[in-house]
């Protein structure tokens, strides 16, 4: 196992995605995570059973913690919280806005307390704004950040296919921290984090945003086509498998008209000498990509598109997803057995570590509670 954050431990009362991605990635790190369930548990441990009863998510979100199942409106189980966050060096957390404060664990007030202690707090839409007490779950956030509106084709709208917003919030938590945490070390003083799947998802929203306000123009949805550049799509071969490929200059487009099309004529072609008249003509071009591709299996084209060194990528579905020659496994140990998942996206020194087992529900409440309640008991009597 990786063991960069030996030493660190991170108390999150957590649920769902975005929070436990980012404790998630620390546990991977080597940090002592601390997962605070509620009695009945994380409800992403009941988003599906698909993975021999255990939840797609969940086991792929909670790697190397412990968990422990507190009643945070008891006030035994709130002290115990307390202890632990008083002994922790990052806590986090993604109840409901307001919750965690009523609840009696204010960021500012943990952090007055205890200088060193960095919090995190993930929302929907953050502490400030109008939006600030507002719930959000990630589809709800996919449409209010725009992403919906230039995701899908001509036809409709369409929800990006994964968790996109809690992803991109659980990633910002996360670098937010190891930047905290790296700062703690020169200062000796912690920091508060907001992040909200709003305003994670709305940085990536950029590009769309800038050519908006400053050229007037939206994006249109053009599905798997690239809606500034031609040809840029997928496209169906004879077989009815699909593959996607980049004319991304004009030295390539010229290869491509040789090469994979065997058509060198349409080169010249005024409605298609240029990437603006390609797009202005679309329609037009993509009828004669059709035709060609239609004439060859998938691996035929493949085979034309990397000889001609066009940048292209199968349409893959789940079934080639999950015997692709490019991925990478890890195997991970549940309380039902052991699960292989695809592999986190970064090799360490040309490696993959080994991660830590999912929790069962509770399993470490008893082993905690001794562990936090002596530590005060002893700070008391001393």
């Amino acid at each position: 196992m990786q063991h960069d954050l030996d030493g660190i431990l991170v108390v999150s009362v957590e649920q769902a995605v975005a929070a436990p991605y980012a404790s998630g990635r620390l546990a991977d790190a080597g940090a002592r995570v601390i997962k605070v369930e509620r009695p009945e548990g994380d409800f992403a441990r009941n988003y599906d059973a698909l993975v021999h009863g255990e939840s797609a998510y969940f086991v792929w979100l909670n790697r190397g913690k412990q968990s422990i199942c507190l009643d945070l409106k008891a006030k035994a189980d709130a002290d115990l919280l307390g202890a632990m966050i008083a002994k922790a060096d990052v806590f986090i957390q993604n109840l409901a806005p307001g919750v965690i404060s009523r609840l009696g664990f204010d960021p500012a007030a943990l952090r007055a307390a205890n200088p060193r202690l960095i919090t995190c707090s993930i929302s929907g839409y953050g502490d400030e704004g109008p939006y600030r007490d507002l719930k959000a779950y990630d589809l709800l956030v996919q449409a209010e950040s725009g992403l919906s509106s230039i995701t899908g084709n001509a036809e409709g709208l369409a929800r990006v296919g994964v968790s996109v917003c809690d992803i991109a919030a659980g990633m910002t938590a996360f670098q937010a921290i190891l930047q905290a945490l790296f700062a703690r070390e020169r200062t000796g003083v912690g920091r508060h984090l907001s992040v909200s799947l709003y305003h994670a998802l709305a940085d990536w929203m950029n590009v769309p945003y800038l050519q908006y306000v400053y050229g007037g123009k939206a994006p249109d949805r053009a599905g798997l086509n690239h809606p500034t550049i031609a040809p840029y799509g997928a496209y169906e071969c004879g077989d009815g498998k699909a593959v996607l490929f980049s004319i991304q200059n004009e030295r390539e487009w010229l290869l491509f008209c040789a090469d994979v099309l065997r058509r060198p004529e349409l080169a010249g072609d005024p409605r298609f000498d240029s990437n603006p008249n390609r797009v202005a003509h679309r329609p037009a071009l993509d009828e004669i990509i059709r035709e060609v591709f239609a004439t060859v299996s998938r691996e035929a084209m493949v085979e034309r598109l990397e000889a001609a060194r066009v940048a292209y990528g199968r349409v893959s579905s789940m079934e080639d997803v999950a015997r692709h020659p490019q991925n990478r496994h890890v195997t991970v140990d549940t309380p039902t057995g052991p699960v292989t998942c695809l592999a986190p996206g970064a090799l360490v020194n040309d490696t993959l570590p080994a991660f830590g087992p999912i929790p069962a529900l509770g399993q470490d409440t008893a082993a905690l509670t001794a562990e936090f309640t002596a530590r005060r008991d002893d700070k008391g009597a001393a």
